[in-house]
């Protein structure tokens, strides 16, 4: 197969918050969409940050989610509440580790 089989166009993807305690708190299920493939550079920025270091990675999730329009979500010096960031965060990580969410290129294979 040639590498460039395998390119295509990000796709908004759809995550939802559906924890029974979220849901309690807040009424509802919360969603929010993301890329289901990154840049580089995003990803770059990924693996280099210190696991530990909750800052560094909440300011690239930031840049992360989006609405269903594509924009982001947070913006300047605004933030979610602290228990739906911490699951923000699992998700948005959880859905770049999963191949099976990535869009598939729709060229034949040869």
């Amino acid at each position: 197969m040639k590498l460039s089989q395998l390119t295509a166009k990000p796709k908004l993807i759809e995550l939802k918050i559906d924890d029974e305690a979220i849901v309690k708190e807040y009424g509802e299920t919360l969603e929010f969409y993301v890329y289901d493939r990154q840049t580089m550079d995003t990803f770059m920025k990924l693996a280099t940050i210190d696991q530990n270091n909750f800052h560094q990675i909440a300011d690239i999730v930031k840049e992360m989610v989006l609405d269903e329009k594509g924009k982001p979500i947070l913006k300047g010096e605004e933030t979610l509440p602290m228990d739906v960031m911490l699951i923000v965060i699992d998700k948005v990580v959880n859905s770049l580790g999963n191949p099976k969410g990535q869009t598939l290129a729709t060229s034949p294979q040869s």
